[in-house]
């Protein structure tokens, strides 16, 4: 019985479109309403939102149940954490901020098992292993790991072609408002010069045969950034529809708005 299929990975070599929403209320309850939404994979970030390794299993558990591919972010490319984030079960992984050849190199080694890689063997304490129920796990899950990389500063692009031609990475993720800053147009992701620079990566990274990724909360940008190729596309965050949604209801009331008959699963307590 080999590890689980990891079927976000399958549908980016195959090409097929994937739609996402980032994850970062760091809520189990939260992660599961999102799971139930449609979306083709979800991140749940470790990066900017108070998450731990405790908050990340529960909201692993709480998304078990349905077809959405759960991604992480973990806050920083080092071994240690991508380790504990691939024994609670994650299989796909997305590290922030790299900016050298080096860099993808030693994370293809920290997702692997030796011989190819560094990854400590603790499958038999694992979630990822269905706590050693998974009798060829070790020998299998290498090959159902996605690596994902995000590109997001000058010397990120600089790079670029030898970051996406390291074997073993298998998408490339560009990180706009990042880059935006470093380009010295802080928070001004859609600025000329930066949407320019994301085009030019975009294309790039397909160049080079890997996935190409890229998250906005513009639907405009989302839909010329598929057309473009990228393949998984994040479009909004349960943080943006939450705030948005919050502040758009009292806003409409204190305007006077239609008496309009309550929807289903508005949130109503009968």
């Amino acid at each position: 019985m080999p590890a689980p299929t990891n079927t976000f990975k399958a549908a980016l070599k195959q090409g097929r479109t994937q739609i996402g929403l980032w994850v970062a209320l760091t809520s189990a309850y939260t992660a599961e309403i999102c799971g139930g939404a449609g979306y083709d994979w979800l991140l749940v970030d470790a990066e900017h939102a108070p998450n731990d390794i405790q908050t990340l299993v529960a909201q692993l558990q709480g998304l078990s149940k349905y077809p959405v591919h759960p991604i992480i972010r973990p806050p920083i490319g080092e071994a240690w954490i991508i380790k504990q984030i691939l024994d609670i079960g994650a299989q796909t992984i997305l590290v922030p901020m790299v900016e050298t050849k080096e860099q993808a190199e030693a994370m293809v080694r920290a997702v692997r098992y030796p011989p190819h890689g560094i990854r400590g063997v603790g499958a038999s304490l694992a979630r990822a292993s269905n706590f050693n129920r998974i009798p060829d796990y070790l020998q299998t899950a290498n090959d159902e790991v996605c690596l994902l990389l995000q590109i997001e500063s000058r010397a990120g692009l600089a790079n670029l072609d030898a970051i996406a031609s390291v074997e073993g990475v298998d998408g490339v993720f560009v990180g706009p408002a990042d880059l935006a800053a470093d380009m010295g147009f802080l928070g001004k992701p859609g600025a000329p010069e930066v949407q320019a620079a994301v085009e030019d990566a975009l294309k790039r990274i397909q160049g080079h045969g890997k996935a190409a990724g890229i998250l906005t909360a513009d639907q405009t940008l989302a839909r010329r950034y598929l057309e473009l190729g990228a393949t998984f596309v994040g479009i909004g965050s349960d943080v943006g529809l939450l705030v948005n949604a919050t502040t758009k209801l009292l806003a409409d009331f204190k305007a006077g708005g239609s008496s309009e008959q309550v929807p289903r699963n508005s949130g109503q307590v009968y």
